[in-house]
């Protein structure tokens, strides 16, 4: 008797691990975010894509506010194309990060959105900061 787990069996290991390499293409997580940014290796640039009241009651520390109905290339402009962006919203309840990565892509910038967003962020134990 097999459990709902493994009704459906797991991919081939070739599959899964294509499937996982392109997935951390992606995203990011809070952790290795945190570690970045506490350890001087900030090789990206942070995007809050929540309106900018929502940054003001609290957001990660050294990111940005850029709501994601105003990214544009004006908005880009300061940046190197090759500039990494990684963007984030309130959580995995909430699709501004993918509008916003979506924007990005579409505009040729690099991308990665960070999974679990502020909620994530909280849950890790990290705090969060006001401007």
């Amino acid at each position: 008797m097999s459990s709902s787990v493994s009704h459906v069996p797991a991919a081939p290991a070739e599959q899964a691990k294509h499937h996982f390499a392109q997935l951390l293409r992606f995203e990011t997580d809070c952790w290795d975010t945190h570690f970045a940014m506490t350890n001087n290796r900030m090789d990206f640039v942070l995007l809050d894509v929540r309106s900018a009241l929502l940054f003001a009651q609290g957001h990660l520390p050294n990111a940005l506010s850029l709501p994601h109905k105003s990214i544009d290339n004006d908005r880009l402009a300061d940046y190197p194309a090759d500039t990494l962006f990684v963007v984030y919203c309130a959580g995995p309840h909430c699709n501004g990060a993918d509008k916003a990565a979506l924007k990005l892509a579409a505009l040729n910038r690099p991308v990665k959105k960070l999974i679990g967003g502020v909620t994530g962020w909280l849950d890790e134990g990290f705090d969060l900061v006001k401007d």
